[in-house]
């Protein structure tokens, strides 16, 4: 069975860090046993990692929480018992549940962290649901979800936000709030929502158990680092606020690593079976904290998270994964203005496969924008205008070259109207475009990229840096640069596309306001980025 066509099948759930076919299938709602089942042990409100929503599509939408009395329990149980406990959920089309259209239960299991998601079906296109759990007495906080327009339907605009990179060491969640005050239909997290460090040192300048100092490797550890990030208020009220479509990058599991290469892949004792167990721990956790549907439960060290959500026929979006189906970086990764294997034309950054699906999706789509979640800047980034050759960053589609450019000509020779891509991991915000061939100056601009920052990586930031001067003298094609923290802002109509980049002066203590930096547009029929 292929891995594009793979159903949900036992020997797919058998892989799940050894959980059985019927402790996943408890928690997701696609069986539900009628057995009764123990509640969590009294005295701890169970749902102190919050509430979400996710993957919406026209008629139903996944919902998720992770029962956690005890959420730094240092096992990584969330101080739940070692057995199952029956969770119920609600969802009404009022905040105050005076009109349910769904009750019902699933079961919270070991096997899966007492994680829950139960994948709601059946109902109303373009409409406004509200929904909450209860388990032992205990009732969540509420959440508000929204599902997507039908498909065939002309909606007249889409409004969303996408962020990525939110280092807990770094600082604090402050555009989460902000970000929970916007009027969006979802919101589309680009990867990094996990890093893998010890945060004993950190610029929140607070003191840290001794549970979190060391790097992350085991799935109690990766538990724990989930438990840190989902514990702080403003990402809680984001997520409540609104669903979300989400993928990963590098730091969920481990700093650039490559389908089965680790960074650490020049030590002579790296195992690349050692590495997929590693994998494996972080997918797993990843699963039980995300609100993520079945087809992306994970298989062991392998997991499916390139897929397509449509906005009825106004925008496609399509979730890339760039890290599992890869090649290794050329050229011992880091920087180069030398490597020419970057050029070859074997490399690969997605994979035969993903990069087929994805071609296919551009011509079997007629919606008017094709928007690409992607992990790491497509567009070039030349280093250094001074320098007669071309200095540029391994990890991203730089070092991958043959794969942007069969990518960027096929989306201009199959006619895809409008091309946006929206990328997280550099901690900058660009507006750039795309050329077909970034080695002839001459090549045409064949679509649009916006790069958003970090909601904290990177600390306070600042507008203008000396690295990006250099950035905007050695690449006409970018438009716009700033280093400041935040996310950015989408609202997309037939017309055409704006993006505002939404940033903060500081993040290094609480309580910054935001601001729009800049505003850039994309026509329809018109590729690349305009000042708005």
């Amino acid at each position: 069975m292929s891995r594009s066509a793979r159903s949900f099948s036992r020997r797919g759930v058998l892989g799940v860090g050894g959980a059985g076919a019927a402790a996943v299938l408890l928690g997701t709602g696609a069986w539900n046993a009628s057995a009764a089942y123990a509640a969590p042990a009294q005295g701890g409100n169970p749902f102190t990692l919050g509430v979400a929503s996710g993957d919406p599509l026209s008629d139903g939408v996944v919902l998720w929480t992770r029962l956690a009395p005890d959420p730094f329990a240092a096992d990584g149980s969330g101080g739940m018992p070692a057995r199952p406990v029956r969770v119920e959920y609600e969802v009404a089309r009022d905040e105050r549940f005076r009109s349910v259209v769904r009750r019902d239960s699933v079961v919270a299991t070991p096997e899966l962290g007492h994680s829950v998601h139960p994948e709601i079906r059946g109902l109303a296109p373009d409409r406004e649901y509200f929904y909450r759990f209860r388990t032992g007495g205990e009732v969540s906080p509420v959440g508000r979800t929204r599902t997507m327009p039908a498909p065939h339907s002309r909606p007249r605009e889409l409004n969303f936000a996408f962020a990525s990179c939110q280092a807990w060491q770094d600082g604090y969640y402050t555009a989460y709030e902000h970000m929970a005050a916007e009027d969006l239909d979802f919101v589309v997290h680009l990867g990094d929502y996990l890093y893998e460090y010890g945060v004993a040192t950190n610029k929140r300048g607070v003191t840290v158990d001794a549970r979190f100092h060391g790097e992350t490797f085991d799935l109690a550890r990766y538990r724990l680092q989930y438990a840190l990030y989902k514990t702080e208020a403003p990402l809680q009220q984001a997520h409540a606020r609104f669903a979300w479509i989400m993928t990963i990058d590098d730091h969920e599991v481990e700093n650039n690593w490559a389908s089965d290469i680790s960074q650490a892949d020049t030590e002579p004792d790296q195992d690349p079976a050692v590495f997929r167990q590693r994998r494996a721990a972080a997918f797993q956790a990843m699963y039980e904290n995300m609100p993520l549907r079945r087809q992306q439960m994970p298989n062991g060290p392998d997991v499916r998270l390139h897929r397509r959500l449509s906005y009825g026929r106004l925008a496609d979006l399509t979730m890339l994964d760039t890290r599992q189906y890869r090649d290794d970086q050329p050229c011992g990764d880091g920087t180069s203005a030398t490597c020419t294997d970057r050029f070859d034309e074997n490399r690969t950054l997605l994979g035969a496969e993903q990069r087929e699906w994805l071609l296919n999706g551009f011509s079997r789509s007629d919606a008017r924008w094709q928007i690409l979640g992607n992990q790491a800047p497509m567009g070039q980034t030349d280093l250094d205008a001074s320098a007669e050759t071309t200095q540029i960053f391994l990890d991203p589609w730089d070092g991958y070259v043959a794969d942007r450019d069969r990518v960027l000509a096929a989306a201009q020779d199959r006619g895809v109207r409008n091309l946006v891509v929206i990328t997280g991991d550099r901690h900058q915000n660009y507006a750039w475009d795309l050329k077909r061939d970034f080695t002839d100056p001459d090549s045409p601009t064949v679509a649009s990229e916006f790069v958003g920052t970090s909601i904290s990586s990177g600390a306070d930031g600042a507008d203008m840096t000396a690295e990006g001067e250099r950035f905007l003298a050695a690449n006409p094609h970018m438009k716009f640069f700033n280093a400041q923290r935040g996310y950015v802002r989408v609202n997309v109509t037939e017309e055409r596309w704006r993006s505002d980049f939404r940033v903060l002066p500081y993040v290094t203590r609480p309580g910054a306001p935001i601001s729009t930096r800049a505003s850039y547009v994309v026509e329809d029929r018109r590729p690349g980025v305009q000042e708005g």
